[in-house]
């Protein structure tokens, strides 16, 4: 099984190594689900794990319909990414009827490949309108990989058509399942669907250690608490 982390720290990829992780998707924002992290963040991370390291092109929260300067920082990012020897990009686009917009994915992949990069297509394949579709048209636009939770809010509950995906699919494209997944539950996907690739963050609650908190602000727990990768619940997704 390969296992592929999503972080949005330094800390986090670190441990991600440490627990085995097979690869890393690195974003920034995760409440947002996921933003394009900081150039700094991206070296710094580049320089050091030496696992895979996939980054997020996503340059703000919402739908993922977008105009031409959103597109151009897009563009600009994967150009970023190469030029810091990063592995692979992670992307997605939509057109307002829901269906993927082949040509600006196109020249995306094609501008990842310049520098060897690989190309996945996030969770944006999930809001699209039909998803056998998306799925020939995420194909023909070069990418690599489908990370998906089969069109639900958790892979679970889209078992049954991860599972039809992947016979879809053959060898033409890897289907990644991604969202809800946690040591107690990806045996019991990996079994039902056949994926052989998982995705998640596999966080834990820490404990902050400032000494002082200012009681006037009500939100005491979230905010004098880390969400991080934990390195446990890693280990055992990566060794079930």
């Amino acid at each position: 099984m390969i296992v592929e982390v999503c972080t949005d720290s330094l800390a986090g990829a670190c441990i991600a190594q440490q627990a085995g992780a097979y690869r890393i998707e690195l974003c920034a924002a995760l409440s947002e689900g996921g933003l394009t992290p900081s150039p700094a963040l991206i070296s710094r991370v580049r320089q050091s794990v030496g696992i895979r390291v996939n980054v997020l092109i996503r340059p703000r929260g919402g739908d993922f319909l977008y105009s031409d300067a959103e597109y151009e920082i897009m563009k600009a990012d994967i150009h970023y990414c190469g030029q810091h020897k990063c592995d692979g990009v992670v992307i997605g686009i939509l057109q307002a009827d829901g269906s993927v917009d082949k040509n600006r994915c196109r020249k995306l992949v094609h501008i990842a490949q310049e520098y060897g990069m690989s190309v996945t297509f996030h969770r944006a394949f999930d809001r699209s309108r039909d998803l056998p579709q998306a799925m020939e048209d995420v194909i023909a636009a070069g990418c690599e990989r489908i990370l998906t939770s089969g069109g639900y809010e958790t892979a679970i509950e889209g078992a049954d058509v991860i599972c039809t995906l992947i016979e879809k699919a053959g060898n033409r494209i890897v289907i990644m399942a991604g969202a809800g997944i946690t040591p107690d539950n990806a045996r019991d996907l990996a079994r039902a669907t056949g994926i052989k690739e998982l995705h998640g963050t596999f966080r834990s609650r820490s404990a902050s250690k400032m000494l002082y908190r200012n009681t006037n602000f009500v939100r005491q727990d979230e905010e004098y608490e880390i969400l991080l990768n934990d390195l446990e619940k890693i280990k055992l997704v990566n060794n079930f």
